[in-house]
């Protein structure tokens, strides 16, 4: 079985979780899951099952949507709700829907996050919430994301709690994205709930659950769950190929660099709607591609 499993990620469950599910329900160890998921939240989770492994660091660097829900006036240790609280201030003065609108713009394009403590980032060969349960503290690395699109949702006064909706890169931590627009509003804030509502060009609507899932391997109709492999590679340019060139990217073969193949990027390779292979510009020979996944027939 190949394909991508369009998987709701439930709360209460890690992504890892989700992957060892899927591998008895599937009976298969070749499974991979393409971006994590902290546990509380929820969302839309692809899992590759088969040949579909082969492109899960691809599905990976894709853009994520998430609805976030932060509340004002207080922070915590892992900067979402579960955490221990580490500040607490009254909100004497809700911000103006307009001075929120205009701070969430202020964090359109390239940004800079500094990961929380309680993350899966590796420094020194460690991750950072290892650091973090031992109570050391260590320097974090700073990393530049992406921020495509964020809009205002709702807000709530009474509750100080401000949703917005936003499309970003891969690597983003919303939790941070939450504590900094709070800064910017000149409160303490955390990050209350969180769903992931697209990962790629898979987006909820396209998702099953475990129940169905279950369902369906009693029945013998899990096959129908995957989709192809190529919906993760919808953000990839394509190359179409003939019969002729087709065996020989099969067979793993080098080809003469097309014209129109501009950037260095990774291409995938088609024959009719047949995904291939993916291919890349040789790094040493610019008028030559290679491949870096070939799936077999």
């Amino acid at each position: 079985m190949d394909g991508i499993l369009p998987l709701w990620k439930p709360k209460g469950w890690t992504s890892h979780d989700c992957v060892m599910k899927v591998r008895k329900l599937y009976k298969t160890k070749k499974v991979g899951h393409t971006g994590t998921l902290d546990p509380e939240v929820e969302g839309v989770l692809p899992i590759c099952i088969g040949q579909a492994t082969k492109i899960v660091q691809f599905l990976t660097d894709t853009t994520k949507i998430y609805r976030a829900e932060l509340t004002l006036g207080s922070t915590t240790e892992t900067e979402d709700a579960f955490g221990a609280i580490i500040e607490n201030v009254k909100v004497d003065k809700f911000p103006s829907q307009q001075k929120i609108e205009n701070v969430l713009e202020s964090f359109m394009g390239e940004i800079t996050q500094v990961p929380p403590m309680y993350s899966a980032v590796k420094v020194a060969g460690k991750k950072l919430y290892e650091y973090a349960r031992a109570n050391q503290t260590v320097e974090r690395p700073k990393r530049k994301v992406v921020i495509h699109s964020i809009k205002l949702l709702t807000t709530n006064q009474d509750s100080n709690v401000i949703k917005f909706e936003v499309t970003c890169s891969k690597g983003t931590y919303i939790r941070t994205l939450c504590v900094d627009i709070g800064k910017e509003l000149g409160y303490p804030a955390h990050m209350s709930h969180l769903v992931r509502e697209q990962t790629g060009s898979i987006k909820r609507k396209d998702t099953v659950n475990f129940e169905t899932i279950e369902a369906a391997c009693l029945n013998g109709s899990e096959q129908e769950l995957l989709l192809p492999i190529t919906d993760g590679l919808t953000h990839i340019e394509a190359l179409q190929v003939n019969k002729e060139t087709a065996i020989k990217v099969l067979n793993g073969q080098k080809l003469i660099r097309p014209e129109q193949i501009l950037e260095r990027k990774p291409i995938k390779v088609m024959y009719g709607n047949k995904l291939l292979a993916i291919y890349q510009v040789h790094p040493e020979k610019e008028n030559e591609i290679k491949p870096i996944r070939v799936f077999s027939e």
